[in-house]
Formats: structure tokens, C-alpha cells, sequence
């Protein structure tokens, strides 16, 4: 026997490219809630397509806000997807997971290196192309496509640096610290 009982859709958000702006981020979530009635808001799937850091000031305090959401909305269903920008973050950490050859994918783009200046610090023997390329310290400043200044690296990078408190291009232990919430132990 059919039911003709009707279900209502669930409302789906989609948020693309935060890049560091929390500010943004909060005006734009608070507009959705007093957009979308509080019942669909409430129980939403809310897709974010990527690109959390990078640009802004704030990358921090956008993670932080995105690792908070299920718990202060548990009825909403998150979805976090990676864009470039935080694949190259991750590459950079240390957080990508094994099964590439490193040297491999620097290759197709080794004609960029000294341009772009890619990061040849602690670890970079072992580091994904797009690492590299995000720790970098770029030598031409001036984007000329989009007419300004690049921010440390080809992505823009030096303002996620910032927001952790690590001068760009940094590695090892105070990356540690921030992504593990201690030092590392010391091998004896």
C-alpha cells in the first residue's frame, strides 16, 4: 500500500573557497540562518567545497570554526571536501597519505622551481609537489594576472603561516605542536 505521507526535501548548502576570511564566513552562515527557516537550516547537509586556508587572515580560526560545526549542529550533516589549496597544506604537514613517489611529482612542473621558489627545508626530499610549491617563497612578488601581490608563495600562503603563529616556510616542531597539541618525543 502506498503512503501519502510526503517527506520534505533536505536543504542543501554549499560553501566554496572561505580562504582564511572567518569573517566572511560568519556573516555568511548567520545570513543562512536567518534565511532558511530554522527547522530545514537545522537539519541541512552543508557542503564545503574547499580552499579553508590560505589568502585570509584567519585560516585558524576557519578550521576551527569547521571542526566545531558537528558538535554545535548535530543534526546537520557535514560534508568537508579538499580543495588545492589544503591539499597543499596537508602535502606540507606531513598529512597526505604514503604510496607516492615524491620526486615523482615534482617532475611535470620542475621547469616552475626556481621561479616559483619551492621550499627545500627540513623534509622536503619526502614532500608531494604541491607542498613544496606551498611553502615556498615565490621571486617574481606581483601576480599579474590578478594584479597583485602574491602572499609569501604561489598560494598564497604566508597568512595560514600567520595565523598559526609559525613565520613562513617554517617546519618540523611548531607544526607539530599545532597540529598534535604537544612536542614530539625526543628518541634517545
Amino acid at each position: 500500500m502506498a503512503s501519502n505521507v510526503s517527506t520534505k526535501p533536505r536543504t542543501v548548502i554549499c560553501v566554496g573557497d572561505v580562504h582564511g576570511y572567518v569573517t566572511k564566513l560568519l556573516n555568511l552562515w548567520s545570513s543562512l540562518q536567518s534565511h532558511i527557516d530554522q527547522e530545514s537550516f537545522n537539519s541541512a547537509t552543508v557542503i564545503f567545497l574547499g580552499d579553508y586556508c590560505d589568502r585570509g587572515p584567519d585560516t585558524r580560526k576557519v578550521i576551527d570554526f569547521l571542526v566545531s560545526l558537528p558538535t554545535n549542529y548535530p543534526n546537520q550533516k557535514h560534508v568537508f571536501l579538499t580543495g588545492n589549496h589544503d591539499f597543499a597544506f596537508s602535502a606540507f604537514v606531513g598529512t597526505l597519505s604514503e604510496g607516492f613517489d615524491a620526486k615523482e611529482t615534482w617532475r611535470e612542473y620542475a621547469v616552475s622551481e626556481d621561479r616559483e621558489g619551492w621550499y627545500k627545508g627540513d623534509g622536503y626530499e619526502r614532500m608531494h609537489l604541491q607542498g613544496r610549491r606551498w611553502a615556498g617563497s615565490i621571486k617574481v612578488r606581483f601576480n599579474s594576472v590578478k594584479g597583485t601581490e602574491y602572499k609569501g608563495s604561489i598560494y598564497d600562503a604566508a597568512p595560514t603561516f600567520d595565523s598559526y603563529g609559525v613565520p613562513h616556510g617554517s617546519a618540523g616542531n611548531a607544526w607539530f605542536n599545532f597540529l598534535y597539541g604537544c612536542s614530539p618525543k625526543k628518541e634517545s
